[in-house]
């Protein structure tokens, strides 16, 4: 597909595209360091080689529980490969238009056409992450449906242009591992590969996250924000570093709120704990008994009759046969 684009000279973010002047995003500025698991960004580097004349890049997804890192190794991706980079959040009411080019009115009262940041990344040659991309709905899908396989292009009904993709251009797709998505259509995961999945960091990693995102904490507090992480991942539970680190800030700052009166360290930081993670928090163990008994465990599910009867009464209508055999 042959596209006539050409750039303004004199403003940069304007670009015309078969007589469609086009608006372009800013590209995301955030400066972050990727610390550990030097292997999943290795993984990701490789979805995003050119190996031949003839070969594609890959759009992987990047699976795990929220607050564990996906947006981050993102970044860091673009980074390494000295790109530009273009998030777009991907919600439950995102639209094609959204995700593509959207109408605005101008202050002239003519319409102003704005591209998105995946747009943008697009005709730049930039790198965009698509985050939490299993919260969007298949309508919204299936209008990249063409960028994410060997055609490389989208076409924005609004503005009624197609878009084709700068040879530069890299994607990919973080995605939340809980309940509250979309089922993301076959047809769609099928141009989503591989899938990436990142882990909790251990224990070294973790505290040189928190190092790093708070330089300025008590070392004391640091080191039972870990232990708790650390914890709280043995058992499986969904604290995240991302939930340390909004805790262990909380508690610097009421440290620094009352410095000058006495205070139990160890008393703020439950404090902290109970305030930004709940009262559940306060007791890991007794969290992950309840969790494995919701989830089913050992228990047997009840049927309408342990509502109304016990389990012994000759009335119930779920009792076992076999109870009644042996008190014969």
């Amino acid at each position: 597909m042959h596209k006539k684009i050409s750039s303004d000279q004199d403003q940069e973010n304007l670009v015309d595209i078969d007589g469609v002047r086009l608006h372009l995003s800013h590209p995301n500025e955030t400066i972050g360091e990727w610390i550990g698991q030097d292997e999943i960004l290795n993984q990701l580097l490789a979805c995003w080689l050119v190996v031949d004349d003839v070969d594609l890049p890959l759009s992987p997804r990047l699976v795990g529980p929220p607050g564990i890192g996906k947006t981050a190794l993102g970044m860091a991706g673009s980074r390494m490969r000295e790109q530009q980079l273009y998030i777009y959040q991907c919600t439950a009411d995102t639209r094609p238009e959204d995700l593509l080019v959207t109408p605005v009115l101008a202050e002239n009262g003519k319409i102003a056409y704005h591209a998105s940041p995946l747009v943008t990344a697009m005709l730049r040659g930039g790198i965009c992450l698509l985050d939490e991309g299993n919260r969007m709905n298949e309508k919204s899908w299936a209008s990249l449906a063409p960028l994410l396989d060997h055609r490389r292009y989208v076409e924005s009904i609004v503005a009624g242009i197609s878009i084709p993709a700068h040879p530069d251009f890299r994607c990919a797709v973080t995605m939340n591992q809980d309940e509250s998505t979309y089922e993301i259509p076959d047809y769609i995961l099928s141009r989503l590969q591989p899938t990436l999945e990142l882990g909790y960091p251990d224990k070294q990693d973790e505290m040189a996250i928190l190092q790093y995102h708070l330089p300025f904490a008590e070392p004391e507090m640091l080191a039972m924000t870990v232990e708790f992480l650390q914890r709280s991942h043995e058992l499986k539970l969904d604290f995240s570093t991302r939930d340390g680190i909004n805790l262990l800030r909380y508690a610097m700052k009421r440290l620094q709120q009352i410095q000058d009166h006495p205070i139990n360290k160890d008393e703020l930081w439950r404090e902290a704990l109970h305030r930004c993670l709940g009262e559940d928090a306060l007791d890991l163990d007794s969290l992950a008994d309840r969790q494995q008994r919701t989830l089913g465990g050992d228990s047997m599910p009840l049927g309408l009759g342990d509502f109304f009867f016990t389990q012994e009464d000759p009335l119930n209508p779920d009792r076992d046969d076999d109870d009644e055999d042996e008190e014969l």
